[in-house]
Formats: C-alpha cells, sequence, structure tokens
C-alpha cells in the first residue's frame, strides 16, 4: 500500500492579502508569490505553482478559527511561536509533542486557526 499526502491543498481566508502574506513569510519562512490572473487574487504560500501547498485569498475568516491547518516549520518550534506572535499572531497553546513532532496551536493575524509544526528529526 502506498501512501499518498493527506493534505492536498488548504485555502486560508484573509482579510489583507499583502499584511497577511507578510505575516505567513515571516513565521514559517515561505517565499510566497501573489497571483492576480485568476477570478479572484490569491497569494500562494510557494513560490513553485505546481507544488501541493495553499494559498491565502480575500475572504471572511470563520469566526470560530475554523479547521486547524498545520504548517511546518523551518526550525525550532518555539522560534515559530516567537516569530507568530511578534508578527502579530496569538499562540494558544503549550508545546504537544506527538510521534511525528512538535506542535502549537496559535492564531493568525485574522483568528484563522493554524498549528505551527516542528518535525521529528529522523
Amino acid at each position: 500500500m502506498t501512501t499518498s499526502p493527506v493534505l492536498v491543498w488548504c485555502e486560508i481566508p484573509v482579510t489583507d492579502l499583502d499584511k497577511s502574506a507578510k505575516f505567513y513569510e515571516s513565521v514559517f519562512g515561505y517565499t510566497t508569490v501573489r497571483d492576480d490572473t485568476q477570478v479572484n487574487p490569491m497569494v500562494n504560500l510557494t513560490t513553485d505553482m505546481q507544488a501541493i501547498a495553499g494559498h491565502l485569498y480575500p475572504g471572511t475568516p470563520a469566526s470560530d478559527g475554523g479547521n486547524t491547518i498545520h504548517l511546518a516549520l523551518s526550525d525550532k518550534l518555539e522560534d515559530g511561536m516567537k516569530r507568530c506572535a511578534d508578527a502579530g499572531g496569538e499562540v494558544v497553546s503549550p508545546i504537544i509533542t506527538i510521534p511525528p513532532g512538535r506542535f502549537a496551536y496559535a492564531k493568525d493575524i485574522d483568528g484563522n486557526s493554524i498549528g505551527l509544526f516542528e518535525p521529528a528529526m529522523a
């Protein structure tokens, strides 16, 4: 049996595309790209337009934070938690350890529920 990715795409509603792009770039170290060629503008969370990833789009975030998207950090969880708070987000849980790694729940600048995830070392 082959294992396929469970998450194939995420769409995160935000109230200000440019401000939110800066938040996700700051917290996760992403190099994002804005695309205004579609019906709605969007900011892709990667420069690889063929990659399985996700994007930000103009929308109304769920009042309760909606579903939680866990996004991988490129460094230590504690560093990502600090960047999240410094960028205007809010860390809302302690560090939680699970077999694949460690994470903390947070909210982005629009109140979207996100997970800051540090994969376990192989």
